[in-house]
């Protein structure tokens, strides 16, 4: 499993309004500036972000974007996987079907289910906060 830039940014972007959460809209191009991110790429991802109720956002003067919930209430998984799509870790494992046309005799199928189990547990275990912590310690 690869995470791309797109959900690397979305956790950045999203660490950066959890350290600026003041309860004030943050301008779009202060995030971008701090984060060193195009102002068009970080316009789509909170967009994605906005669409899925994890920031509100306000357009023209005095707007930006801020978080709905306190940082503690937001997992890793969350926002990677709103950004990424899918995080499993074989083509297998991926949609909704969730197996192949070997699933029933595939010895290995329980490996992978086993692997993403750990992954997901792993990243929703981390809050924004935890991240907040763990970088000033």
């Amino acid at each position: 499993m690869m995470i791309s830039t797109k959900g690397r940014y979305a956790l950045r972007v999203m660490l950066d309004l959890a350290d600026h959460n003041s309860g004030n809209y943050i301008p779009l191009k202060d995030i971008a500036q701090r984060q060193e991110i195009s102002v068009k790429y970080l316009e789509n991802i909170l967009a994605s972000l906005s669409r899925a109720g994890l920031v509100d956002a306000i357009r023209g003067k005095g707007g930006g974007y801020r978080l709905c919930r306190d940082p503690q209430d937001y997992a890793a998984g969350e926002i990677i996987r709103l950004a990424e799509g899918n995080l499993a870790t074989v083509a297998c494992l991926k949609g909704d079907q969730k197996g192949c046309e070997k699933a029933h005799h595939c010895r290995a199928l329980p490996l992978w289910q086993g692997l993403d189990r750990v992954v997901y547990e792993y990243l929703d275990g981390i809050s924004l906060a935890n991240l907040q912590n763990m970088e000033e310690a």
